[in-house]
Parts: structure tokens; sequence; C-alpha cells
């Protein structure tokens, strides 16, 4: 077996079929140590080649051009260094839809979708109202929101004109860009003196929550490749928690709601510091699939 991989990853000798490509960007792949390489080599290889999985079945001794090789050769040793799949194809689902990424913008997470259903269970998701998205990254968020409610305008912000360049492309890419307005600047100070006290009847975000001690723990996947102010949440990872439930009242009004993913073992210290806080209450909180207290939804007060 170790033979068979050795001379399956050796780029001296390129593969001449859609099979044989197959089957080297596989062993490429589980050399490298890389889980689930069956189904990321067919994705890989679509990406290199434009050829489908189901072309591989039906087809599998279509010969490849002697440039197909080499361009998807590098995509598959990226892969092997353990650069994120999502940033080499260049998309990640998000609610059944695609959106484009790139190493300036957080991989959009499955758990991140409760956000959306939290909002899509209040009273605000078919009335016209402003929405805001804090720390939007790759936009996830905010399009959804104008993509689900369809009476939504949405202010979107972060402190990263990059990845507010790639929010951009993703509002054009799913037709919302005339109902999203991007702004630049950290947590929520970018909408002060813009005569939105009191106006905000939604506000999400997925902020930065993993204590700083702890970045270096994260899984090679996401700490050398994800940017590092998307996940850095300060010493005990609750600083982006702070600064919402103190910038986030001036701008809602009463009844209006904040929801917040949290990590793990996050919301007890949440709740406590809402208790603390005095302009909300908890009106819910949702558990992801694996039962952790992903999503919190808070109610202004009046």
């Amino acid at each position: 077996m170790k033979t068979e991989t050795t001379d399956l990853t050796d780029s001296s000798c390129p593969p001449a079929t859609l099979l044989s490509a197959y089957q080297r960007g596989v062993a490429i792949l589980r050399a490298a140590g890389v889980a689930n390489s069956d189904n990321e080599a067919f994705w890989l290889l679509e990406a290199g080649m434009g050829e489908a999985r189901l072309r591989v079945y039906s087809d599998p001794q279509h010969e490849i051009g002697p440039e197909d090789w080499p361009r998807t050769e590098s995509l598959f040793r990226r892969r092997a260094l353990h650069e994120p799949l999502q940033y080499i194809i260049g998309t990640q689902a998000f609610r059944c839809r695609d959106f484009l990424v790139n190493p300036h913008v957080l991989i959009p997470r499955p758990e991140t979708e409760l956000i959306i259903e939290e909002v899509l269970a209040s009273r605000f998701s078919a009335d016209p109202c402003h929405m805001v998205d804090m720390g939007t990254g790759s936009g996830c968020l905010a399009v959804s929101l104008a993509l689900d409610c369809p009476g939504a305008t949405v202010l979107a912000t972060d402190c990263s004109a990059p990845a507010l360049h790639v929010a951009g492309d993703n509002a054009q890419r799913h037709g919302v860009a005339g109902r999203i307005r991007f702004i630049e600047g950290e947590c929520l100070e970018p909408l002060s003196g813009r005569a939105l006290a009191g106006t905000i009847s939604v506000m999400v975000s997925n902020p930065p929550y993993i204590p700083s001690d702890q970045c270096d723990l994260l899984p090679r996947e996401v700490r050398a490749f994800e940017p590092l102010p998307a996940l850095d949440g300060g010493p005990n990872g609750l600083k982006f928690y702070d600064r919402l439930l103190a910038e986030s009242p001036s701008l809602l009004h009463p009844g209006g709601i904040l929801v917040m993913e949290m990590g793990i073992n996050q919301a007890d210290d949440v709740r406590r510091k809402v208790s603390r806080s005095k302009a909300f209450i908890v009106k819910s909180i949702r558990r992801d699939p694996a039962g952790i207290d992903r999503v919190i939804c808070l109610e202004r007060t009046s």
C-alpha cells in the first residue's frame, strides 16, 4: 500500500485519464491525512478541470489535456497543506446558497444559519424594517436577511475593507445589493451619527468569540488560514458581547431583537451580562445539532 501511494503521488508521470487523475488526487490527499479525501477529490477535480463527479463515473477513460493536470494538481497540493477546501474552490454553501469566500473572510458554518432561523421566527421577518449585521465578513448573514426578509433593508459593518469587498460581491451575486449598505468600521461605531437611534428592529452578529489564548489550539485549517480578527474574542472570548450590549441599545427600538452566536460554554456568561445590562431580556436560546447553546435572542426593553 505504501508503494502504491508513493507511485500515485509522484508528479513525474502525469495521469492521462479522468479516472487516473481522480485516483492521483485521492492519493495526494490521503497521504496528507485529509479527511473525506474521496469526496474532496471530486470537488477539486471539478474545480480544476470542470469535470463533474458524474463524468468520472460515466466516462472514466476520458483523456485529459496536457494542461489539465498541472493546474488541478496545484489545487490538490494546496489542500494537502490543509488549506480549507472552501478557499481553494472559492465558495461555501449557506442556507443552500453559494457564497464567495477567500482568506479575508471567515468560512460560513452551518450553525450560524440558526441566527437566520431565529430572525425568521420573529414578528419582523415579514415587516418592512431596518436590520443590522455587525461583523458581516462574507456577508452571508446580511444577504440571507435581505433574501429571506423581503421587506428589510440591511446595514452591514466590518472593520476589514477586503471583507466588505467580498460581502459586496455576494450581495451582487444574489441580487440584493440595492437593499444592503456596507460600512467599514469596528463593531457598531460606523453607525453612530447616522440618525439611526431607535430605528433598528433586528440586529444580528456572529462575533469573534474564541479566547485569545485558545486561538493557537484551533485546527490548522482554521488557525493558519482563516482571518484571526474574525476569531479572536479577547482574553475571555467575550469582548464583542460587551460591546454589542453597550452599543446596540441606542439603535434598537423597544421590542427590537439582538441575535448573536455564542461559543461553547459561553451561554451562562452572556446571560449574566444581559441581566446586568438592564437594556435586554433573554427571549430564547437555540441549540445546534451537537446540543450546544449556540444562538441567543435578546429583546430590547422599553
